[in-house]
């Protein structure tokens, strides 16, 4: 694996070592003038390694905007995001895709997959970013669907699976680079009922088994009863922040 880019400036001893995430004073603002949004309005947060947080709020509270920042995907206007002590915010583009592409994996709702291609092949698609051999490729995309319960499926087309089955194409992408963070935007959101709880399953084995820290946005309390942390947005804010099964 190739190292992670190194921070622009030295960083203070110890900064953000007890921590694997920390937003300090985040925010996020589009637009200008009178079409100006404050996205995000001073958000303060810590993610430990190994946790399983739920990402909770209204559309509008901001949810989906720190998650794009957490996910190297958008910048903040102001304030820091510190990854294993590194400034994030101070990275160039390519090196936030560098992290991204190393540490982190992504679930989304709507399960972006190839349409033509295998499931084997979809599943290899980020070690081909990578410029991996195809016998390592192809050796590591099966281990990824074995455990998500579809070695038998790999040279099905996502016509050919079922809704569940595809997200857990999805997933099996996702950890195929074994990641630090799997963030996962609304996984559940276009499966019945006894499908989301599988994949929730899913996750909550990949969180204890595999160690990977979970982040994922749901609107749905079913499914957030599953995560072992829960944060509410509200207005740009964090509104509430608390351990599963405890009174806020």
């Amino acid at each position: 694996m190739n190292a992670m880019p190194s921070p622009p400036a030295p960083l203070p001893p110890g900064e953000g070592s007890e921590s694997l995430i920390q937003l300090r004073a985040v925010t996020k603002t589009y637009g200008q003038g009178p079409a100006e949004f404050q996205a995000l309005r001073g958000v303060d947060l810590r993610i430990e390694p190994g946790e399983f947080v739920a990402v909770m709020g209204p559309s509008g509270s901001g949810k989906s905007t720190a998650m794009n920042i957490l996910g190297c995907l958008d910048n903040p206007t102001s304030g820091a995001y510190v990854f294993r002590g590194l400034h994030v915010e101070q990275l160039s583009r390519n090196q936030r895709a560098l992290l991204r592409r190393y540490y982190l994996g992504f679930v989304f709702q709507g399960f972006n997959l190839l349409a033509r291609t295998t499931a084997l092949e979809n599943v290899e698609l980020p070690l081909l970013y990578r410029g991996e051999p195809r016998a390592a490729r192809h050796a590591r995309a099966r281990e990824a669907l074995d455990a998500v319960g579809l070695r038998q499926w790999e040279k099905h087309t996502p016509a050919e699976l079922s809704g569940g089955q595809q997200q857990r194409v999805a997933i099996a992408r996702a950890i195929v680079t074994h990641p630090t963070i799997l963030l996962a935007d609304e996984p559940t959101g276009n499966l019945d009922t006894q499908r989301s709880h599988e994949i929730m399953d899913l996750l909550v084995a990949l969180n204890r088994d595999r160690g990977i820290t979970v982040l994922m946005v749901t609107h749905e309390p079913d499914m957030a009863r599953y995560a072992k942390r829960i944060i509410h947005f509200l207005d740009g804010r964090v509104d509430a922040d608390h351990r599963n099964g405890e009174k806020h």
